[in-house]
């Protein structure tokens, strides 16, 4: 069965960092594009950041670029999206999800994880 797992969400003081984990069960994550989602209460679910694992690419929206960075270990078949200097702006369900063989960013997922909190708050 396949399967994605986010985990290291949390509670962080603006200007935090957290690391999210993505990590896949019952598939590899070879030749799939791995995009990071998010949706903030009240608001739509939003693409934030994607990897390629075919061709190594990765886009960042507006409000990632310079903060986030998402990569990739084979090994360990998972997908990591490190955050740093965390706005209140940034409090939201952190989702991941994948495509087979997809360009960035992410369009029309083929499967999704359950979502991990973030919670940036004094």
């Amino acid at each position: 069965q396949m399967q994605l797992v986010e985990s290291g969400g949390g509670l962080v003081q603006p200007g935090g960092s957290l690391r999210l984990s993505c990590a896949a069960s019952g598939f590899t994550l070879d030749r799939y594009t791995i995009g990071w989602f998010r949706q903030a209460p009240g608001k739509e679910r939003e693409g934030i950041s994607c990897i390629s694992t075919s061709t190594g690419t990765t886009t960042y929206t507006d409000s990632a670029k310079g903060r986030f960075t998402v990569s990739h270990d084979n090994a360990k078949n998972t997908v990591y999206l490190q955050m740093n200097s965390l706005e209140p702006e940034d409090t939201a369900v952190y989702y991941c999800a994948v495509r087979w063989v997809a360009a960035c960013p992410l369009v029309g997922p083929d499967y999704w994880g359950q979502g991990t909190q973030v919670t940036v708050s004094s």
